[in-house]
């Protein structure tokens, strides 16, 4: 038996050449064997995020210079601007002794330029308005109640934008605020305005509710307050919507994704504190006898829906530093209407009044349960379309760019700047004069 020489050898090539028949090549050397598809795709993938980085570096760059400056600006603005309303306020107490009616306008005046250059952040940074619905600029002197969703402390400074040009709505306004508002640099000049902060949690829910019906009554139309900002929901969207889901499966109501079920609470001492309801005759309720003949009590309640591109809320944060591209935030206004005629046009309209809104906590917690759920239509709706639906009677919704004068954002910032420099010389000047 001849026996087979080993593949590579000299032998092996002999008795190849012998037969004929060309030899096999030898097998490559481990350390030459060419790299596998995924190694070599793994490799090319690093160099092109290595590359993206590279390209993308100057941009980051810039980014985080203009969060820089941007932040310094807001620094030096809030130095200026709070204390200097503080000094004014303090200065005009006199006025108000003697005019409590003016003192609270002229003060709601600067409070109204503080929201705007708060809003103004926002606006340079991209982060514009567009509205939705009906156009409550045609109310902005009637009393009203907003009912807004809450995804992220940017809902408040989006409202102190869009409500800018509304007239003096922004002036006699009241927020109902998370009480964590209220250790903000903005927490003085809202303490000051007649802002309240309620505190959140079943411990403390009776007793906020006490303090918020008692601050209505002191607070509300003595300092001629005009609208109320209410966010029903008791708190974000991404902290609530779990607790909501999991309440909504238990007592067989609607499944919500885009809001939460809405606490009953706020919106039932609201109602009965400020709705001016007749009863033989006279108007009652919690503050109907400082009411005046012009005055018909609180009139209105505007369902206001706040929608941001891809479900994104911003942060206040984001809205400071202006760190996130320039994205539209779109707001949606809805008045209650109980029903539509379609006879004639333009559309005749007839508006659920607001004193119909059911005060009982059963008859109220169904009510404002049905207006989060219609939110929650419309959200849904907006994030698949990109658009809010029609109103009734109307083949497509209409949208308005919402939009800040440029030039009255430079005449409250120049202002704020002016008045810290003078009030900076006034105390220098008695210091001076005392040491």
């Amino acid at each position: 038996m001849t026996a087979t020489p080993r593949p590579g050898t000299p032998a092996a090539a002999a008795q190849h050449r012998a037969s004929g028949r060309r030899p096999p090549a030898p097998p490559a050397p481990a350390l030459h064997r060419p790299p596998s598809a995924p190694a070599e795709k793994d490799r090319m993938n690093s160099n092109l995020r290595m590359a993206v980085t590279l390209e993308e570096a100057p941009w980051l760059g810039w980014i985080l210079v203009k969060a820089l400056m941007r932040f310094a600006f807001m620094v030096a603005n809030n130095l200026v601007a709070i204390p200097s309303y503080i000094c004014y306020v303090i200065v005009l107490q006199p006025l108000r002794m003697l005019n409590s009616k003016r003192f609270w306008y002229i003060e709601g005046i600067m409070y109204k330029w503080l929201l705007g250059m708060v809003a103004s952040w926002g606006w340079y940074a991209g982060y514009t308005v567009m509205e939705w619905g009906e156009d409550i600029k045609a109310i902005s002197k009637d009393e009203a109640v907003m009912l807004v969703n809450h995804q992220a402390t940017g809902d408040v400074c989006t409202l102190m934008m869009c409500l800018q040009d509304k007239g003096l709505v922004v002036a006699q306004m009241m927020w109902l605020m998370d009480h964590i508002f209220k250790y903000t640099n903005f927490g003085i000049v809202s303490l000051i305005h007649g802002d309240f902060f309620i505190r959140q949690g079943k411990s403390h829910r009776d007793q906020q509710l006490l303090l918020l019906k008692k601050h209505l009554e002191n607070n509300y139309r003595s300092r001629d307050r005009k609208w109320i900002v209410l966010f029903p929901e008791g708190g974000f969207l991404r902290k609530r919507r779990e607790t909501s889901q999991a309440f909504a499966k238990k007592n067989n109501l609607p499944f919500l994704t885009h809001v939460t079920l809405p606490r009953i609470g706020a919106t039932k001492i609201i109602l009965s504190a400020l709705v001016a309801r007749q009863e033989n005759g006279s108007p009652v309720g919690g503050d109907a006898k400082e009411l005046d003949s012009k005055s018909e009590g609180l009139q209105w309640i505007i369902d206001t829906t706040i929608a941001y591109p891809k479900a994104e809320p911003i942060d206040i944060q984001t809205w400071i530093l202006g760190y996130r591209k320039p994205a539209v935030t779109h707001v949606h206004y809805r008045l209650m209407v109980r029903k539509v005629i379609l006879e004639a046009h333009p559309i005749e309209r007839k508006i659920f009044p607001v004193k119909d809104v059911p005060l009982e906590t059963d008859d109220l917690a169904d009510w404002l349960y049905q207006r989060f759920i219609e939110k929650e239509d419309l959200l849904s709706h907006f994030y698949e379309t990109g658009a809010f639906p029609p109103p009734n009677g109307r083949k497509e919704a209409v949208s308005r760019d919402m939009t800040l004068s440029n030039m009255w954002i430079f005449l409250i910032q120049s202002f704020a700047f002016l008045s810290g420099y003078m009030w900076y010389n006034i105390f220098r000047y008695f210091y001076h004069c005392l040491f």
